[in-house]
């Protein structure tokens, strides 16, 4: 077999910080403190609250949120019926089925970075905040938030487990594996989202390999090594409580059916859509975030890989929604939310056709389409101006949940 392939993530990275596109940041949101060019000590697990309200049960809607990830912009989904590419999203969803929302912005100010750890947690939170890596590092997107996340707002209200309230991550993103709950000190990891990714599986296997009794010393040495070097990648959590019985046996069938070489199972966001459609399976989600990203594998060179990438995402959203509409305990009781994470640059004149980092205008233009129960389906178009964190709102107004500190209020005009 060949060499492992290119971390397309990291090749990108490089070369975006040869056209200017590297922003050092300073620590925020971390006790430990950080030299210049070093990293945090890992801080140590927090301790539990204990609850003082029993949490009800949910009997509400299910909500799947789709992070149209890795900065799409207007132009190619959703302003020309004809020429999208992503027509499930535009033509099933949107008109036939639900509200488009075709004039959400990311806001337009000072601290406000259109990139995609950033509007992913803008999504989660409701909240515009200014994010600096905390190990101040390029590039490393190591984000903490002082605001709850949607995840957190739900799960202290309902008496929801943590693999019901699932985050699907890309395999190239890491970082965004611990965006799973904030430092609010009224919520936290009490209420923290499970994360599906194939790092998960990754670690599944050296846990379950470990337990061999027989494996060399050598080997076993060489596994542990490897096992602590993924587990202190969180560098907000080092424990085992993100790992649960029914996360195993996921992982357990996973293994059946694709084998652990990884050399069968789907890449990139088509991995994400085969978790996500397994998770509806076995899991059973009442919340849960698809992160797709390839469009951000592209940011110069040929459209097509751009578009194609959209394509993909456009797919993957059309199979999901087709397996909800096959189960009988989703179809008529489940909410689609799309969104970007941000938009991309539309200067034609540049060597970098489809960057993002530039935080042009159209790279704050993004747009929102939802469908399912409760949301108006006469094929709305609103135009009116509306924030991206007005997502995070909507969805507690959806799942009947409070969300006390979000700045904007929730997307009125899709609910029917």
């Amino acid at each position: 077999m060949a060499s492992n392939p290119v971390d397309r993530r990291r090749f990108l990275q490089q070369a975006a910080a040869g056209v200017g596109a590297v922003s050092a940041g300073l620590v925020l949101g971390c006790d430990d403190k950080v030299e210049p060019g070093g990293a945090a000590s890992p801080p140590p697990a927090p301790s539990m609250p204990q609850e003082n309200v029993a949490r009800k049960d949910y009997k509400g809607p299910n909500v799947i949120l789709v992070r149209f990830g890795g900065g799409v912009r207007r132009l190619e989904t959703i302003i020309s019926p004809e020429k999208t590419y992503c027509p499930f999203v535009y033509h099933e969803l949107y008109k036939n089925r639900g509200t488009l929302f075709s004039n959400i912005e990311i806001e337009a100010k000072q601290g406000v970075d259109t990139s995609h750890g950033q509007g992913t947690l803008y999504l989660l939170t409701g909240q515009y905040r200014h994010y600096e890596d905390i190990t101040n590092k390029p590039f490393a997107d190591r984000f903490e938030s002082a605001d709850p996340t949607i995840f957190e707002y739900f799960r202290k209200t309902y008496n929801i487990p943590e693999y019901q309230a699932l985050i699907v991550n890309g395999e190239d993103r890491i970082n965004e594996e611990f965006y799973t709950f904030s430092n609010h000190h009224l919520f936290g990891v009490r209420y923290r989202s499970t994360v599906l990714s194939l790092y998960r599986f990754k670690t599944y296997l050296l846990r379950e390999e470990l337990k061999d009794s027989s494996l060399p010393d050598k080997e076993r040495l060489a596994k542990q090594q490897k096992l602590q070097e993924m587990e202190t990648k969180d560098y907000r959590v080092q424990d085992r409580s993100v790992t649960s019985p029914e996360l195993d046996r996921f992982w357990e069938h996973w293994k059946e059916y694709y084998g652990k070489t990884g050399l069968v199972n789907p890449r990139g966001d088509r991995v994400l859509t085969a978790l996500a459609l397994r998770a509806l399976k076995e899991l059973r989600p009442k919340l849960m975030m698809i992160n797709y990203q390839d469009p951000d594998y592209v940011h110069w060179g040929n459209p097509y890989f751009y578009t194609r990438a959209i394509s993909i995402i456009d797919d993957g959203i059309r199979e999901i929604y087709n397996a909800v509409q096959a189960d009988e305990e989703y179809r008529e009781n489940t909410v689609f939310l799309v969104v970007p994470d941000c938009g991309r640059d539309n200067n034609r004149c540049m060597a970098v056709p489809f960057q993002h980092h530039f935080n042009t205008k159209s790279a704050h233009q993004i747009f929102a389409v939802a469908a399912g129960l409760g949301i108006a389906r006469s094929s709305i178009e609103v135009d009116k101006l509306r924030q991206q964190i007005s997502v995070a709102a909507t969805v507690g107004r959806i799942m009947k949940f409070d969300t006390p500190h979000v700045e904007a209020g929730p997307l009125e005009e899709m609910l029917a």
